[in-house]
C-alpha cells in the first residue's frame, strides 16, 4: 500500500484537504468544492474511526460521497430553484418582453432591427412601415418577435 500521510493521526489529511476545498469554494464558487471539502472532511471522520481503513478505500469513498453529493445538490437546485425578485437580472432580452418600441426602420419581409436601450436588436414581425409601435412579445435567442399595436400599422 503506498501511503505518504502529511500530518499523523492520518485523518487530519482529509481534514486539512476538507478546508483547502471550502477555500477553493470561495474562490470560485457554485458548490462544487464544498460538497468535496465536507466530503473530504466525513472521510476523515470515518477514518478517526476505523483508522485501519486502507487508502484506496479512503479514495473510493470520498470519490463516491463527492459525487453522490454534488449531484444530488444539483437535483434538489433544479426541484427548488432560488427564488429571486430579479429573475430577468442577467438575460437582457427577457427584459425587453412587453415594452414598446417605435420602428426606426421598417420590418420588412419579416425582419428588421430596432432601437432598445442603447443598442439595436434583429426583430421579426409582420411586415410594418417605420414609425409603428409595437411590442415585443418573445424573445428567440437575440431576436425580439413583435407584433403591431391594436390602430399601427
Amino acid at each position: 500500500m503506498i501511503s505518504l500521510p502529511l500530518l499523523d493521526p492520518p485523518y487530519w489529511n482529509w481534514w486539512l484537504l476538507a478546508v483547502v476545498l471550502m477555500a477553493l469554494e470561495m474562490v470560485a464558487p457554485g458548490f462544487f468544492f464544498l460538497w468535496m471539502g465536507i466530503a473530504a472532511a466525513l472521510v476523515g471522520v470515518l477514518l478517526a474511526g476505523f483508522p485501519g481503513l486502507p487508502v484506496e478505500w479512503q479514495w473510493l469513498i470520498f470519490a463516491l460521497l463527492s459525487v453522490g453529493a454534488i449531484v444530488g445538490w444539483q437535483f434538489w437546485q433544479r426541484r427548488h430553484p432560488s427564488e429571486t425578485d430579479t429573475p430577468t437580472l442577467n438575460r437582457r432580452g427577457a427584459q425587453a418582453v412587453g415594452r414598446i418600441l417605435v420602428l426606426d426602420q421598417p420590418i420588412v419581409a419579416g425582419s428588421g432591427r430596432a432601437k432598445l436601450g442603447d443598442s439595436t436588436w434583429p426583430i421579426r414581425g409582420p411586415d410594418l412601415p417605420a414609425g409603428t409601435r409595437v411590442r415585443v412579445v418573445a424573445v428567440d435567442g437575440t431576436v425580439l418577435r413583435v407584433e403591431a399595436l391594436a390602430g399601427d400599422g
